[in-house]
């Protein structure tokens, strides 16, 4: 094989690892200034810690009866504690034997506990601890895709989420400066990787490394849990959409028109001037101040109530998209979910993952319109 040759193929296998991982920033809600690592029952785990000298290392396992370790953060510091030895460390990056996706559990002490599977680095950033997760494309789908979704979701359904959330993950990257996605609803919920032989695996292991595309270009599907009878385009909330980027058509949703999540809520006359701004942007911040369910969506009417202000609406979150409580009645009727996706993002077809992220460039540059409900 020629040098010219042999190093395209370098580039090719380059391009594909990247295309097949994501990086995702976890735990961030937590603002956590500690955190705890644990193994599971027959795994090992392997602890790099790296400063400006070099790099020290250790092995958690329970065999060797040092199954944990903990990292504090110091100033813009590490400190690593391995059963008795403590070392400080620029950043922390834990694999498995194989130097590759390690499965681990891990905490925020006396706050939350989570199982992850990839490869793990932490460092100090804003003042706090930054995890970061590089995992494989198909298991932060399987993870998002349980996260958003009913327990009771029929397959289809959760096949056509599936790829919405594959391509988010394709055609998204880059929404934070350290990593590429969150697991909270600014960009999609994640959490811990499902059994396999769940129907969340299932849907995503059927779709395997489809996704959707527009002209060519894949698309970072954006969807809500419910439209309240028509779904909305990026402009009608106050989103942002470049002309090259996928337009979002409106599109009448049966189940919900006929079936609406109906909500009523109570607010300050300050909080409706806000509101009446108009737009997502308005209902976020509403939503920040009150609690993340204070105005559901952005189907709404007004009316005053001596000092406060009465909202009643439909709906649940941005309505752009697919409606997953649409796509789930239709499953029920039968529809597959390649006829949830063509009802729900009119005009698109569905690529390889692979193909696609070579041609999303004009889906990343406004991405950041939220894929998920608020």
């Amino acid at each position: 094989m020629s040098l010219k040759l042999k190093l395209l193929a370098v580039l090719l296998a380059a391009h594909v690892a990247t295309v097949q991982e994501v990086r995702i920033g976890v735990l961030g809600l937590f603002h956590p200034h500690q955190l705890t690592l644990k193994t599971l029952p027959a795994q090992a785990l392997v602890i790099e810690a790296r400063d400006q000298v070099g790099q020290k290392t250790f092995v958690l396992e329970r065999s060797s009866g040092v199954d944990a370790a903990q990292i504090t953060l110091s100033g813009d510091q590490l400190i690593l504690h391995v059963g008795d030895q403590v070392v400080w460390a620029s950043d922390v990056r834990v694999v498995s034997r194989g130097t590759d996706a390690a499965e681990f559990i891990l905490a925020v002490p006396g706050k939350i506990s989570r199982h992850y599977r990839g490869v793990l680095d932490v460092k100090a950033g804003g003042g706090v601890l930054v995890p970061v997760i590089a995992m494989d494309l198909e298991t932060a789908v399987a993870s998002a895709v349980q996260a958003e979704s009913d327990p009771d979701t029929p397959l289809e359904a959760l096949k056509a989420q599936a790829v919405a959330t594959r391509s988010y993950f394709v055609a998204g990257r880059r929404q934070h400066h350290d990593f590429d996605f969150c697991d909270t609803t600014h960009c999609q919920f994640l959490r811990e990787p499902p059994p396999p032989d769940s129907d969340f695996s299932r849907a995503t292991l059927a779709t395997r490394g489809l996704v959707l595309a527009y002209r060519d270009q894949a698309v970072a599907a954006m969807f809500a849990r419910s439209c309240g009878g028509r779904t909305r385009t990026p402009q009608e909330v106050g989103l942002s959409n470049n002309n090259d980027g996928y337009p979002y058509f409106r599109v009448a949703c049966d189940y919900c028109l006929h079936n609406p999540w109906r909500w009523s809520r109570r607010v300050s006359q300050s909080e409706a001037a806000d509101l009446e701004k108009g737009g997502e942007t308005s209902r976020l911040t509403v939503d920040r101040q009150l609690g993340w369910d204070a105005v559901p969506s952005n189907n709404f009417t007004l009316r005053k109530d001596g000092d406060d202000v009465i909202l009643e609406g439909a709906g649940q979150g941005h309505g752009i998209g697919l409606c997953q409580r649409g796509g789930k009645a239709m499953a029920q009727a039968g529809a597959n979910f390649r006829q949830i996706l063509d009802h729900y993002y009119p005009n698109t077809t569905l690529i390889p993952a692979i193909s696609a992220a070579d041609r999303s460039g004009a889906s990343t540059r406004w991405a950041n319109s939220r894929a998920a409900l608020p």
